[in-house]
């Protein structure tokens, strides 16, 4: 719980990093991780907005079991993000990164490479036009190549039974975008992380559990020094990670159907000691 008052709280608010992060399953699992990894390389308290969920997808509505979530492009992250910005005005130095991961998703559900790569494009476009330092992954080629006919026929039942691409299409498409997504990096000036095959297990899909805290080191890496926030600088309160992943694991997204039953939660959802606050879309 906060023990600053709402005066000093927004005052910091105004002046500490703001850190954006975009992914499906992999950013959900290691939502604890950033959280802990955005702290250490801010020196401080941020506020960290996210748009996450298993098998999110960039432009459409999805569901995994009885939980749907609106698209990535769609959600409320946008319009909060600008309210956000409106309200700092333009603090000098204060940092604004982002990081763009878990594409993918929308080749399994049968949207062409093009549909795809369009969203990631007005996603990365977004960030870009609002003064983010942007870091995205690539897909993960290695470890997607090395799943064979059988392998995908069982993980296609288990995870995405309407995929309609064949082993050997989906494996050509994730080329595809992963070239494609290079090239948006490029001309925008954004910083590209790879991801080697042995950071993935047997799904292919899932990052291991301690490679998570690999992939947000690089990314924090690439947004470079972020300075310590005036009025934080001899902040020294710690987020652990179980602590953090407890907390961040059990808030919800601002809008969500849970078996057909629209859910709305107010953000940010979790606010910690230190004042970081998190926000969830």
């Amino acid at each position: 719980m906060n023990t600053l008052g709402w005066n000093q709280s927004q005052a910091l608010a105004g002046q500490r990093p703001l850190v954006v992060a975009i992914g499906a399953s992999n950013l959900s699992r290691g939502l604890g991780r950033l959280v802990t990894a955005s702290r250490q390389w801010s020196r401080g308290p941020v506020d960290l907005l996210a748009a996450a969920g298993h098998g999110r997808s960039f432009g459409a509505n999805s569901r995994v079991w009885n939980r749907r979530l609106p698209s990535i492009l769609g959600s409320g992250l946008w319009r909060s993000l600008d309210r956000l910005l409106d309200a700092r005005g333009q603090p000098p130095g204060q940092p604004r990164v982002a990081i763009v991961t878990d594409i993918g998703n929308d080749l399994l559900y049968g949207f062409s490479v093009q549909q795809l790569v369009g969203w990631v494009e007005e996603t990365l476009s977004r960030l870009h036009e609002r003064g983010f330092q942007v870091a995205v992954t690539r897909l993960p080629i290695a470890s997607i190549g090395r799943v064979g006919p059988v392998r995908y026929r069982l993980l296609k039942t288990l995870f995405v039974p309407g995929c309609p691409l064949s082993c050997a299409e989906i494996i050509a498409a994730a080329e595809e975008t992963d070239g494609a997504v290079l090239q948006l990096a490029a001309s925008l000036g954004i910083d590209t992380i790879g991801q080697p095959g042995e950071w993935y297990g047997f799904d292919a899909m899932h990052l291991r559990r301690p490679c998570l805290d690999l992939l947000w080191q690089r990314a924090a890496a690439s947004w470079g020094d972020a300075g310590t926030p005036a009025g934080n600088a001899g902040s020294s309160t710690c987020l652990g990670r179980w602590w953090a992943w407890a907390r961040v694991g059990a808030a919800g997204a601002e809008v969500r159907s849970l078996s057909r039953v629209m859910r709305f939660t107010r953000q940010p959802v979790v606010e910690f000691q230190d004042t970081t606050r998190i926000f969830l879309y």
